[in-house]
């Protein structure tokens, strides 16, 4: 198995694992809102969110910058909590992209974490991060889709209408993720 492989792969398990439980929820949390016709605005979503932690996961891997692990384990609960509440109030959709920006920001710092302690002594880091990254949004637009074939059948399967829907989903978000902040207390 080529090296490019092998990092793809544990991008892709990197998300696709029930130990990324953060992960998972934070991507329904910003997902839920959207149904399957708002399909581009969910691909500008992700992407805001992609650009975000592909610029920290780049830099924290390569050494540019450095963070605290335990604030960044911190923060990204946090993301998430404001993510599911946001979810419940009327932030405008503009605002949205800039903030999952800066959330991206965070967990690609949590990314890093993981890819460092996997790198070792690599002489080259462009292509184990190129591909641990790719792996990652594959990942990603699994898991979206899947939320998204989730609403389908809620909304014309079930008959399920939107706004109790995205109150219960951020409501189970906002219940899973309290305990993680409290436990993560820097």
């Amino acid at each position: 198995m080529s090296n490019f492989s092998v990092y793809f792969l544990l991008g892709l398990e990197h998300i696709l694992n029930w130990a990324a439980l953060d992960h998972l929820i934070f991507i329904l949390s910003l997902t839920c809102v959207y149904v399957y016709t708002d399909y581009k605005k969910i691909l500008w979503l992700v992407t805001a969110f992609t650009l975000g932690h592909s610029i920290t996961l780049a830099l924290a891997t390569l050494q540019v910058i450095q963070v605290n692990v335990d604030w960044v384990e911190f923060l990204i609960p946090c993301t998430i909590l404001l993510s599911a509440i946001s979810n419940l109030t009327k932030m405008k959709k503009k605002y949205k992209y800039v903030v999952v920006s800066v959330f991206g920001l965070i967990h690609g710092l949590g990314f890093s974490n993981y890819l460092q302690s996997l790198l070792g002594a690599e002489s080259s880091l462009f292509t184990p991060l190129l591909a641990f990254n790719i792996g990652l949004e594959l990942g990603q637009i699994t898991v979206v889709s899947l939320i998204v074939a989730s609403s389908i059948i809620s909304f014309h399967v079930f008959h399920w209408k939107q706004k109790p829907y995205i109150k219960v989903i951020s409501g189970i978000v906002i219940g899973l993720v309290l305990p993680m902040i409290i436990e993560r207390w820097p």
